[in-house]
């Protein structure tokens, strides 16, 4: 095992920030569910919604684990993308979801500092985990969201639309997508970023108006 392997430990501690803005509690078998939708093709509202509940404590997770800012945010679409992509290979019988997904932002770590040939990090450093939530009244808040997630899409631009379709319906990678649209890999991942983030703001926008 690698000095760089070794020291980021297998399992966060179980704390974690409260959810970001817009986002809603997503209980352990609702995230089971959305992780379902995606694997079986129908989960672009479902991906969004793991995406907005996720992302967030991801991001935190990273830099705790070293990564500034704006490698942060590069390694957790990074993360999500991997979700997408690899939703069928998650066994419920093995593991919940979010350990799942932590194990996955894990090893992204692990091979970004393997790229970046940086020191290990303390294995002692407390990282962050996802805390347990009280479940939505799921049935019609799913619905809802699909709605504003599908009209969400649809706002983004032509450039931002089409990164997003290469990655989560074509399967790209970040570097197949640069090459495919003949763009630099920066502003694939610029792109990719301001998609989600217009997408979460118009989510919190309605989220905002439904509770006034």
């Amino acid at each position: 095992m690698s000095a760089i392997t070794a020291a980021i430990p297998r399992r966060p501690t179980p704390r974690a920030p409260g959810p970001g803005p817009g986002a809603r509690p997503v209980d352990p078998a609702r995230q089971a569910q959305l992780l379902a939708a995606v694997a079986a093709g129908h989960g672009t509202a479902a991906f969004v919604e793991l995406f907005n509940y996720f992302a967030p404590r991801l991001k935190a997770y990273m830099k705790r684990l070293g990564a500034n800012d704006s490698l942060a945010d590069e390694l957790t679409q990074d993360v999500m993308v991997t979700v997408w992509r690899k939703a069928g290979a998650y066994d419920p019988a093995k593991s919940a979801v979010s350990s799942w997904i932590f194990t996955i932002a894990r090893h992204q770590r692990i091979d970004a500092l393997r790229r970046e040939r940086r020191r290990a990090l303390n294995p002692d450093e407390p990282l962050l985990w996802p805390e347990e939530m009280p479940p939505p009244d799921a049935t019609l808040q799913a619905t809802q969201r699909a709605r504003r997630v599908r009209a969400a899409l649809d706002t983004l631009s032509r450039e931002q639309r089409a990164v997003v379709h290469l990655a989560f319906f074509d399967g790209k990678s970040h570097a197949e997508i640069a090459s495919s649209l003949a763009i630099p890999l920066g502003t694939v991942k610029s792109r990719m970023r301001l998609a989600f983030e217009h997408i979460r703001e118009a989510l919190g926008g309605d989220d905002a108006r439904a509770a006034a």
